[in-house]
């Protein structure tokens, strides 16, 4: 057979999902890559153990398994090198390490991961680093936050939790002409539906633990570098000895197969649900960037070709001293939802949105906000299900 390399180039994203990080031909055949578990390697001779001449010299530093992922991830990002790290926030950490040293300053958007907040306002400030959180909504005024020491200015769009959208081409423009390292994190609309590097950014970071997964079984992160940006990115990572482990990576590997249909689902649930969110007379109002009304809705048709599956709601009350009693009410009166962390996989699940850490992207004043992961499920089960937490809710007295 001919070398499909340049077909997939320019095939639809189901095909090149179907078809990266697995070469048949390598493996006799089989169309799915071994899984090779590795600490030792072993050399043929002192002097190629002595040069290290040879592909794999130990298990930290890749098997054809990690490999696989990796050329596959490439394949979707468009960049250099990728990176595999044992979770969706040492994805974060990593490269912030790697780009950032005692006395630099970083920006971070104030709708952050709240754990990426926790690791700035501690590690990194133990570190010496001088942390500063901006409006997600700034676009290239942020220039006139950039100090002579700005080394890193970290993004995410959607916001989390509460779906900020950014201008990223606008703030990687501003920090390049200031020489400083744009990093983001692109887990809610995967690389399918939004491609940092295309926008500016150097370093696309990605919590694989959710829809390349798929299946709430995994936990991986996945960092991806432009050229520029590759080589320090994997030093930093050997340094730190930070790998993910090759079983992980066969089945992420297996789970970006069907990852493409899978988010064409929850998409299409989503907003389903989002819209009739919108004119429920128990919801204040709906955070979902690809909804019309949604401040940032301009920058997201621009930018992304497509919305995931995750979004959050502000729930009704009357009185601020129902709150949480309300919100309680609602979560403890769903059976099909289930009440947990994380997203993106196959079932929905919903929480009461912890906002207490923003300085800029406050708590909604009308209420609770209520976070929906909306899974593979017929959308008829969960808008009933949901009909039954609107009701417990409004039940509640003051």
């Amino acid at each position: 057979m001919s070398d499909k390399r340049d077909f997939l180039a320019t095939a639809g994203v189901n095909t090149r999902l179907a078809h990266t990080g697995n070469v048949p031909s390598d493996y006799h055949g089989f169309v799915n890559p071994p899984i090779v578990r590795a600490s030792t390697v072993l050399f043929p001779d002192a002097r190629t153990m002595d040069t290290r001449a040879q592909k794999y010299t130990y298990g930290t530093r890749g098997t054809p398994t990690t490999d696989a992922l990796c050329e596959a991830i490439d394949a979707l990002e468009g960049s250099a090198g990728t990176i595999l790290v044992p979770s969706g926030l040492a994805a974060v950490t990593v490269p912030f390490l790697a780009f950032l040293s005692s006395g630099d300053h970083a920006l971070i958007v104030d709708s952050v991961y709240f754990p990426t907040r926790n690791f700035c306002n501690t590690m990194l400030t133990r570190m010496g680093v001088t942390v500063e959180y901006y409006d997600p909504a700034i676009g290239a005024g942020i220039e006139a936050l950039i100090r002579p020491n700005t080394r890193l200015v970290h993004t995410e769009a959607p916001g989390s939790n509460t779906f900020e959208m950014q201008d990223i081409s606008a703030i990687s423009g501003v920090a390049h002409r200031h020489g400083c390292v744009v990093t983001m994190d692109n887990t809610w609309a995967t690389p399918l539906y939004f491609k940092p590097l295309d926008h500016g950014v150097d370093i696309s970071i990605h919590a694989a633990t959710k829809y390349p997964s798929g299946h709430s079984d995994i936990l991986m992160g996945t960092v991806s570098a432009n050229a520029k940006h590759w080589e320090q990115l994997h030093e930093a990572t050997i340094t730190l000895g930070i790998c993910g482990s090759p079983d992980d990576s066969y089945q992420i590997l297996r789970g970006l197969r069907t990852m493409g249909v899978r988010l064409e689902r929850h998409q299409e649930s989503a907003l389903n649900l989002a819209r009739w969110l919108e004119e429920h007379e128990d919801v204040e109002r709906v955070l979902h960037p690809a909804l019309p009304r949604f401040p940032g809705h301009d920058i997201w048709k621009r930018d992304f070709t497509g919305a995931s599956g995750i979004f959050s709601f502000v729930l009704k009350v009357s009185e601020q001293a129902q709150v949480k009693a309300r919100a309680h009410a609602f979560l403890d009166a769903l059976s099909i939802f289930g009440l947990g962390y994380s997203w993106g996989g196959y079932e929905s699940l919903a929480l009461v949105v912890g906002l207490s850490d923003r300085t800029i992207c406050k708590q909604p004043a009308e209420g609770p906000v209520i976070r929906l992961q909306i899974g593979l499920e017929d959308v008829p089960d969960l808008r009933r299900d949901l009909e039954a937490g609107f009701a417990a809710a409004a039940a509640v007295s003051a």
